[in-house]
């Protein structure tokens, strides 16, 4: 049985967007008939994963509450990462590396050191979330283009996630086997609970629903801002809010209040992703204001899934999978984002039309049939090739 370590570079398990996907990529691998290792940080839930054996790095002391993006707390845990990842390749003899986002320079090291081969699981562009991140290296964006290249160089083969990113990975190596395996939808597996938004809220008149977390890139400040400009107009609606931590909410509850819309915007907090499917079926709009990124957040899938109407930035994360045909896609600008909720609030039919297209859309095109064979092909092709026996 040919042995496969996934290296994934985030607290594991949480209930958010990398590890639903790492934790759906190692069940899928393991149904190929793969021994899979999976290596994650110290944080997060054990969870059971049939046929796959989960390791974590040491602990850190006083690092804690690693969040998604670029820090430091992350770079401390991938170098320690680094030391964990030798000594299982010494004990185990694995075939092949999986290495998800920046631990595919893990992976570069051990090939070169080890002779090790390596799939890169292109999550996203890593040059492009450093410069969005800390905009004072732009300077050295060619520095960052020329390690990532390197890094789509020397695999054999990469798992793209989105259009963008499949286009990324063949600029850097035409040549190179590349397989778009988008995200699916999560809403297949969802439970209900007794909470109605409207009812635990006291909230009257439709929902525009937010799901996912508050860091910057994610454009709740853009969001709120052009919802003061939309009630402006006299329409009717309410912005309701799920995810984020204390710090980020109690941020943005203080923003909704300067802005003088606290009595129509509604943060929840954070819920369990099992449970999307009953959020999603109380609001009228869902919503990704997103500002940064070319990598499609995962909760979009989910969205269109829904049937609901989906409210967008007209930017690449969007873009290739929404259409203008069965979604409203704004400019990451006040104005247009003010319009298209106006827009939206005040045509319901519009709104039904819209989510069933979508719906139609996910059913056709993002499925866990679909996701299955796009992964069965591109690695047994790897495994082929690499004549791994």
């Amino acid at each position: 049985m040919k042995k496969i370590l996934v290296m994934a570079p985030e607290p594991f398990f949480q209930d958010r967007g990398t590890p639903i996907a790492v934790k759906l990529l190692v069940e899928e691998l393991s149904c190929l008939d793969f021994d899979v290792h999976l290596l994650v940080f110290h944080e997060g839930e054990d969870i059971e994963l049939p046929g796959v054996t989960l390791h974590r790095i040491l602990l850190v002391p006083g690092v804690k509450n690693i969040q998604p993006s670029i820090s430091w707390k992350k770079i401390v845990c991938d170098v320690v990462m680094f030391f964990k990842a030798i000594s299982l390749l010494r004990e185990h003899r694995f075939d092949l590396i999986h290495a998800v986002e920046e631990s595919v320079f893990i992976a570069l090291v051990i090939k070169t050191v080890f002779k090790t081969p390596y799939i890169y699981d292109m999550d996203s562009s890593l040059a492009i979330q450093v410069l969005d991140k800390l905009t004072f290296l732009k300077p050295l964006r060619f520095g960052l283009e020329f390690f990532e290249g390197g890094a789509v160089k020397g695999s054999s083969g990469v798992v793209a996630v989105c259009r963008e990113l499949e286009d990324i990975a063949l600029d850097y190596a035409p040549d190179k086997h590349v397989v778009r395996l988008e995200d699916i939808s999560l809403l297949n597996n969802s439970i209900s609970n007794d909470e109605l938004l409207h009812r635990a809220y006291d909230i009257e008149g439709p929902i525009m629903l937010y799901v996912g977390n508050l860091e910057g890139y994610q454009g709740i400040d853009l969001l709120l801002e052009s919802f003061k400009v939309a009630l402006a107009t006299g329409c009717s609606g309410n912005v309701v809010i799920i995810g984020g931590t204390k710090e980020h909410i109690a941020a943005y509850k203080k923003m909704a209040e300067e802005l003088g819309i606290s009595a129509n915007t509604y943060f929840c907090g954070p819920r369990p992703v099992a449970m999307l499917a009953h959020y999603l079926k109380q609001a009228e709009i869902l919503l990704s204001p997103r500002v940064q990124g070319n990598n499609t957040p995962m909760k979009l899938y989910s969205y269109l899934d829904s049937g609901k109407a989906v409210l967008a930035t007209r930017l690449k994360a969007h873009t290739q999978v929404l259409t203008d045909e069965f979604s409203c896609l704004v400019e990451p600008e006040m104005k247009s984002m003010a319009e298209g909720i106006v827009r939206l609030l005040d045509d319901p039919d519009l709104c039904k039309a819209m989510g069933a297209k979508g719906k139609k859309v996910a059913k056709e095109n993002y499925s866990l049939g679909a996701f299955r064979q796009k992964l069965a092909r591109f690695y047994f092709r790897v495994v082929d090739d690499l004549k791994i026996s």
